[in-house]
């Protein structure tokens, strides 16, 4: 039996404005995921795992037709008032789960997941069914944390040299490095490539972002010069793309392959 919080309502999730390098991580993985899906009039977008809208939102703006489709009512809901508050067309709202999804093949010509895939209970089959209700000549679009990231390795390292080699007790909380309690799958690349790889011919893949997380990063670039802090983050990133295992998230793009293979049934813990 699945046991799933229908009434999620992103609670839980990290704000994305609280400091400088967060604002940056998140600016740049919206608009990167969904400027991977090249949106524009004519083009038709599905948004898995919409939650409140903002990502459709911003694909409608463009002239794209969308849909979002999520499984929290609350959510849905919730995205259903803003269409009332925005001008011009809204997207199209569906509640529906990520590897169920109600829509014919080759439905879309694009399909984009962002931060979501590690909290479906069956990743792979939700890649299988964006993949199977995308174009054969479009494209899905994933951006994923990256839990083997450079800063997670970095902090798991100095919290270890502390409780272990110190003596310290352990800190209190959850680390950024810890999958939270309401995710099933600890994505690094090498497991993102390879469940994607069995539904995708695989185009782009770059990371976006590093050291978001560390402490001392997040302190010091918040106290640097607005221009000079935007300056070191972009180098940083500029990094990040060419070595994505090392990025704090990690985007993949690819084309649905004709036909896909079979679908693991769990997921890759």
């Amino acid at each position: 039996m699945r046991v799933v919080d229908l009434d999620r309502d992103m609670s839980d999730v990290i704000p994305t404005g609280t400091t400088r390098d967060s604002s940056f991580l998140f600016e740049r993985m919206t608009s990167a995921t969904l400027g991977a899906a090249r949106p524009g009039p004519g083009r038709r977008v599905l948004d898995v795992a919409s939650g409140f809208g903002q990502d459709a939102f911003a694909l409608r703006r463009s002239g794209a037709e969308v849909v979002g489709a999520e499984p929290s009512l609350r959510m849905t809901g919730w995205a259903r008032l803003e269409s009332g508050r925005h001008e011009g067309p809204a997207p199209h709202w569906v509640r529906a789960w990520s590897d169920a999804l109600p829509f014919a093949d080759g439905s879309f010509d694009a399909v984009v997941c962002k931060g979501a895939l590690d909290l479906f209970d069956r990743p792979e089959l939700a890649i299988a069914e964006m993949a199977r209700v995308t174009r054969a000549d479009g494209h899905v679009v994933l951006a994923v944390a990256n839990f083997g990231s450079l800063a997670c390795r970095l902090a798991r390292c100095a919290d270890d040299v502390r409780e272990r080699a110190l003596g310290r007790a352990p800190r209190r909380g959850r680390r950024h490095y810890d999958v939270p309690a309401d995710h099933f799958t600890r994505f690094d690349l090498a497991l993102l490539r390879t469940q994607a790889e069995r539904q995708l011919h695989l185009e782009r893949l770059e990371g976006i972002s590093l050291a978001w997380g560390l402490p001392a990063w997040t302190r010091g670039v918040g106290r640097l010069p607005a221009g000079v802090a935007q300056g070191a983050l972009e180098a940083l990133d500029a990094v990040a793309r060419r070595v994505p295992a090392l990025a704090d998230v990690i985007l993949l793009v690819g084309r649905p392959r004709r036909p896909a293979r079979p679908a693991l049934a769990e997921p890759g813990l």
